[in-house]
């Protein structure tokens, strides 16, 4: 008898995006037909693996049940199942307020779900996935939980404590994910600097890059999400001894103001951060940092935008994401404080930070137009191959716009010349294939 087809849709980041890939690949390895991220309707069964984070993810992950509560109404598909962060937080008032999906699943509810689907749970087989990225790079979970509590953040709450995964698994991950042809390899986690605390009981990551540094086929590995307080300060001569390291890190800094970051409770300061900033830039010049920042918190004075935006304009990030605060129930800053921002200026500030960013970055480009930089191919469209340098993460930051005077491969390196840029793009021609 055909098994039946399932359709898993990923909301959120990167790490939901994992879990799929691990769902994914249980699911066809008991024979089930799988596909990912299908907006058609043709599958028997759908699965939406959805987020929690903030208002408009909670909005996002909502409307695509409901659309797919409409396909089940019209008989288009047979069950849906609904699992993730949204799950894990609601999952009370959901199956009350949404009586048509046929079950919820927590976000740590893997097995549970497979054996709902009538399939068999292989948990020595978790560490294989079904990539859904193109082929050459992939995400590498090295933890989940965090044990830091930001007054505006609910993921503790979702997630649970920080657990590091074992290096031996990580390193048995990334070797099978080598096999399979991934050749960028991008650490996540919800906070990168924590790792191996609590297994080793000392910080981890350097040597965890080290390991997976040696694996034949890995030629980058990118860091994301290495918190302020407490940062892993042994990672930084790893930027001169590691070649396969790319140059690139991203911190969530969150705010510069030390009356937010204490209402924020990020125990960090002004004064800290901006030590830390000059620390790693000394000790790894030409490192591009990505940040992101949050406006509107509770407690924000017209006073600390300014020194935001000041602060911004001094460090110039390479790559920075500004967002409106969501006041979001279970969080230390939903209990202890009022919402005292309003929603418009909230957004106005965001505009803002993001203009100031904009020219930023326009003229940072400017200044690689002339240099050659390795690059990686991600795909082609009707008018360029598209690709990035090691300064450049995928779908969140800028690309190499390459004209067609070459036939180039997907998931191959070329030295590219920089003819031209934009705010956040660049151009460029092939001078020559690096491998």
């Amino acid at each position: 008898m055909k098994k039946q087809k399932i359709n898993v849709v990923t909301l959120g980041c990167s790490k939901n995006l994992v879990d799929s890939e691990v769902l994914l690949n249980q699911l066809a390895m008991d024979g089930f037909e799988v596909v990912h991220d299908s907006n058609d309707t043709d599958s028997d069964i759908v699965v939406i693996n959805t987020c929690g984070f903030i208002a408009d993810a909670k909005e996002e992950s909502v409307n695509t049940i409901m659309q797919f509560v409409g396909a089940k109404g019209r008989g288009e598909i047979e069950k849906l199942y609904v699992m993730g962060c949204l799950s894990e937080r609601y999952k009370t008032d959901l199956e009350v307020e949404v009586p048509e999906v046929d079950r919820f699943f927590g976000k740590f509810d893997l097995k549970a779900l497979v054996t709902e689907l009538k399939a068999t749970y292989r948990p020595e087989y978790i560490y294989e996935r079904k990539i859904t990225t193109p082929s050459h790079f992939a995400y590498l979970k090295i933890s989940e939980g965090c044990n830091r509590v930001c007054a505006f953040c609910a993921i503790p709450g979702m997630t649970g404590q920080h657990k590091s995964r074992s290096m031996d698994d990580l390193v048995k991950e990334a070797k099978y994910l080598a096999k399979n042809g991934v050749r960028e390899i991008l650490l996540i986690a919800q906070d990168l600097s924590y790792y191996g605390i609590d297994l080793y009981g000392k910080g981890m990551l350097a040597e965890l890059i080290q390991k997976i540094a040696e694996i034949n086929g890995i030629e980058w590995i990118r860091l994301h999400y290495l918190y302020p307080t407490k940062f892993p300060m042994d990672i930084l001569p790893l930027f001169k001894t590691v070649d396969k390291l790319c140059h690139y890190i991203d911190i969530p800094l969150q705010h510069s103001a030390n009356n937010v970051l204490k209402h924020m409770l990020r125990h960090v300061t002004t004064e800290e951060t901006e030590a830390l900033l000059r620390k790693i830039k000394e000790e790894v010049p030409g490192i591009t940092i990505r940040t992101t920042m949050l406006v509107g918190h509770p407690g924000e004075t017209q006073e600390d935008f300014e020194q935001l935006k000041s602060f911004i304009s001094k460090h110039r990030f390479d790559r920075l994401g500004a967002f409106a605060y969501s006041h979001e129930e279970g969080t230390y800053g939903f209990k202890k404080y009022e919402d005292d921002v309003p929603e418009d200026l909230k957004q106005a500030r965001a505009d803002e930070i993001m203009g100031i960013q904009q020219g930023i970055s326009a003229q940072l480009n400017a200044e690689k137009v002339g240099k050659t930089l390795k690059v990686i191919i991600d795909r082609e469209d009707d008018e360029f191959f598209v690709g990035r340098t090691e300064f450049d993460s995928p779908e969140v930051d800028g690309e190499v716009l390459i004209g067609k005077d070459f036939q180039l491969k997907k998931g191959q390196f070329y030295q590219v010349e920089i003819t031209g840029s934009e705010e956040f793009d660049l151009y460029g021609r092939i001078v020559a294939e690096k491998k």
